[in-house]
C-alpha cells in the first residue's frame, strides 16, 4: 500500500503539470492576441486621412508616380477602381510640388521628345509618322494650357506633297476637348484654338479645323448664325463693354456726392454695325462773269481792205453802177450794235454798206470770240466705319440722402431740385449727351430697399469643421473604449488565471520538496532509533513546509500519515 501511495502521487503531479503547461500556452496565446488587437485598434485610431494626389492619369504616369512615392517613403493607396492615388492629407501639396519638379505626371501626349529616340535604320515613312505624332502631342499640350480644358487630343491629316498643282491637297485637323466639370468655351476661345492650330501647321486654313467636346458637340461650326440680329460675339462684347464703361463713369462721378452704394446706373447703347459707303458728284450754278474763273478764250478777227471786190456775186453785181446823185441831206450812219462775247459776227450786206454813187466802200470786219469758264464740280466719297453710336439711353437711380436730426435719429431726405439738376448735368457730361442724336436720360431719386442679406446660421452639427472634429474625437473614444473593454474583460482575467497557475505550480513544487524532505527525515529517524539530529533552522523550515502542505494539500498529508500507520 505504501508503494501504491508513493506511485499515485507522482503520476497525479505529472498529469497536473502537463495540463498546467497546456493552459499556460493557451493563456499566453490569448494574451498575445488581445495585445495585437489593442495595438491594431490604436493604429487604426492614429491612421491619417487620405486625399487625392492625382486622378485620371495614364498607366505609364501612374507607375512613375508610385515609384517616386516609394523612393520618398510616402504611404499611398488607390481609390476604388484605381482611378486615383491617395496620400496623407497633410502631405498632398508637398508631394505634388516634388513630383512636379520631376516632371510628373507627363500626360498621355508625347511631344518632340519622341524624336530624340530615333533608331538606326528608321525608314522615311516612320520618321514622318513620328514627326506627325510629335506635332500632335505638342499641339495637344499647348491646348491643355487653357484653363477650361482638362485634356485634349489632336489628329492631323497631312497629305503627301505632290509636284502637280491639281493633285495638291490642303491639310486638315480635328481636335477632341475634354473640358473641366462645369466649364464651357465661348465662341471667342474656340476661334482662338482654331487659329492656333491654323498658325502651327503649314497651309492649314481655319476652315479645315474641326473642334468637338467630350459630349460630341461641334464647337467650330463657322456657318452657324447667331441670334441677336446676326451679331457676332465680338460685336456683342463691344456693346457690353461700351455700356459698362458708360455706367461705371456715371457711378464714379456721382458716388462722391451721394456716397457709396447710393447710386446705380444702367445704360442701353444702340450701336450701328452696318458698313456703308457713299459717293456724290455735285454741280453748282455758275457765278457772275466777273467772279467766275476763265479757263480758256479763243478770238478770231477778219478784215477786208478798201477797193476790194465786195458784195454778193450774181446778176446785181454785174450791172453797171447807177448814176451818181448828190443828195441835199445824207442820213447819219447808224452805229453798229455790240456783239456779245462768244457769238460770231455776220458780214455786212452790200446794200447797207454801199454809199451813194461815187463813194469808196468801207472795210469789212469779221470777228469770232469763244470764252470757256470753269464749271463748279464737287466729288465726295464717304466711308462710314462700323460700330457707330446711334443712341444712348441712360437710367440713373439715386438714393435718398441721410441726415441726422437734433435727437441723433437718422432720417432719409429726398434730394432737392437743385441737387437733382446738378446730378443730371454731371451725368450728361459723363455719358456724352447729344440731343441731336436722340439720347435720353432719366434720373430718379427714390429710397433704396434694404438689401441686407440674411444668411441662415448653419447648425453646429452641420458645420464641416465640427463634423471633422467629431469624427476624430469619436475615433479616439471608440479606440479607447475598445482597448479598455479588451483589457478588463479579456486581458485581465487571462493574466489572473496565468498568475493562479504560476502560484499553483509554485505550491506543487514546494509540496514535492516537502514530501521528499519528510521521507528523508522519517528514514533518518528510523536509522537513528527515532532521534533525528537536524539543525534548528532546518527543523523549523520543515515544520512550516509540513503545515503549509497540510493546509494546501490535505490528501497528500493523509497519504503520508496512512503510510506511517501501515508501516507501524
Amino acid at each position: 500500500m505504501a508503494a501504491e501511495g508513493q506511485i499515485v502521487a507522482p503520476s497525479g503531479l505529472a498529469d497536473f503539470t502537463q495540463s498546467a503547461i497546456g493552459r499556460r500556452l493557451v493563456l499566453m496565446l490569448g494574451v498575445a492576441a488581445v495585445i495585437a488587437v489593442m495595438a491594431g485598434v490604436w493604429m487604426w485610431s492614429q491612421r491619417p486621412d487620405y486625399h487625392v494626389l492625382f486622378s485620371n492619369f495614364s498607366d505609364k504616369d501612374g507607375g512613375a508616380i508610385v515609384a517616386s512615392l516609394q523612393q520618398m517613403n510616402v504611404p499611398y493607396k488607390y481609390s476604388e477602381g484605381g482611378g486615383a492615388i491617395l496620400v496623407p492629407a497633410d502631405q498632398v501639396h508637398d508631394i505634388r510640388l516634388k513630383l512636379a519638379a520631376q516632371g510628373l505626371p507627363k500626360g498621355g501626349n508625347v511631344g518632340f521628345e519622341l524624336m530624340e529616340n530615333q533608331k538606326l535604320g528608321t525608314s522615311q515613312f516612320l520618321e514622318q509618322v513620328n514627326f506627325q505624332r510629335a506635332l500632335e502631342g505638342e499641339l495637344a499640350q499647348t491646348i491643355q494650357a487653357i484653363s477650361a480644358v482638362q485634356a485634349a487630343r489632336v489628329h492631323l491629316a497631312l497629305p503627301k506633297a505632290s509636284v502637280f498643282v491639281r493633285d495638291q491637297q490642303k491639310p486638315t485637323a480635328s481636335v477632341l476637348l475634354n473640358l473641366e466639370p462645369g466649364r464651357a468655351l465661348d465662341p471667342g476661345q474656340v476661334s482662338a484654338i482654331v487659329h492656333l492650330l491654323a498658325s502651327s501647321v503649314p497651309e492649314l486654313t481655319p476652315d479645315n479645323v474641326t473642334i468637338v467636346d467630350q459630349n460630341g458637340n461641334l464647337l467650330s461650326d463657322t456657318n452657324k448664325k447667331l441670334a441677336n440680329n446676326g451679331l457676332d460675339p465680338s460685336q456683342l462684347k463691344y456693346v457690353q463693354e461700351l455700356q459698362q464703361d458708360v455706367a461705371s463713369r456715371i457711378e464714379s462721378i456721382i458716388t462722391p456726392i451721394v456716397g457709396a452704394n447710393n447710386v446705380h446706373a444702367e445704360v442701353t447703347a444702340d450701336v450701328d454695325f452696318s458698313h456703308s459707303e457713299q459717293a456724290a458728284e455735285t454741280y453748282k450754278p455758275n457765278g457772275t462773269p466777273d467772279v467766275a474763273t476763265m479757263r480758256s478764250q479763243q478770238t478770231s478777227e477778219t478784215i477786208n481792205g478798201e477797193g476790194n471786190a465786195s458784195g454778193i456775186p450774181g446778176a446785181l453785181s454785174n450791172q453797171p453802177p447807177a448814176p451818181s446823185t448828190a443828195p441835199i441831206t445824207a442820213p447819219a450812219a447808224a452805229a453798229p450794235a455790240a456783239t456779245p462775247a462768244g457769238t460770231p459776227t455776220s458780214p455786212a450786206t452790200p446794200a447797207a454798206a454801199a454809199n451813194t454813187a461815187g463813194t469808196t466802200p468801207p472795210a469789212v470786219v469779221h470777228k469770232d470770240a469763244t470764252v470757256n469758264y470753269e464749271v463748279d464740280k464737287t466729288i465726295r466719297y464717304i466711308q462710314q466705319p462700323m460700330g457707330g453710336l446711334k443712341r444712348l439711353s441712360v437710367a440713373v437711380v439715386v438714393n435718398y440722402k441721410q441726415t441726422v436730426d437734433k435727437k441723433g435719429n437718422v432720417k432719409n431726405v429726398p434730394l432737392t431740385e437743385a441737387e437733382k439738376t446738378q446730378i443730371s448735368d454731371l451725368v450728361k457730361e459723363a455719358m456724352g449727351y447729344d440731343q441731336a442724336r436722340g439720347d435720353t436720360l432719366n434720373v430718379v431719386n427714390s429710397p433704396f430697399a434694404a438689401t441686407k442679406e440674411i444668411i441662415p446660421e448653419v447648425p453646429l452639427w452641420k458645420q464641416p469643421d465640427n463634423i471633422q472634429l467629431a469624427k476624430d474625437i469619436g475615433r479616439y473614444v471608440l479606440a479607447l473604449i475598445a482597448m479598455l473593454y479588451l483589457y478588463k474583460k479579456v486581458l485581465k482575467p487571462l493574466l489572473e488565471k496565468f498568475n493562479q497557475i504560476q502560484e499553483k505550480r509554485h505550491h506543487m513544487a514546494e509540496e514535492e520538496d516537502e514530501d521528499e524532505g519528510s521521507e528523508v527525515h522519517l528514514s533518518g529517524q528510523e536509522h537513528t532509533g527515532g532521534h533525528a539530529h537536524t539543525p534548528e533552522g532546518s527543523y523549523k523550515k520543515n515544520l512550516d513546509m509540513a503545515k503549509q502542505m497540510a493546509k494546501d494539500n490535505p490528501k497528500v498529508v493523509a497519504n503520508v500519515v496512512k503510510a506511517w500507520v501501515n508501516n507501524e
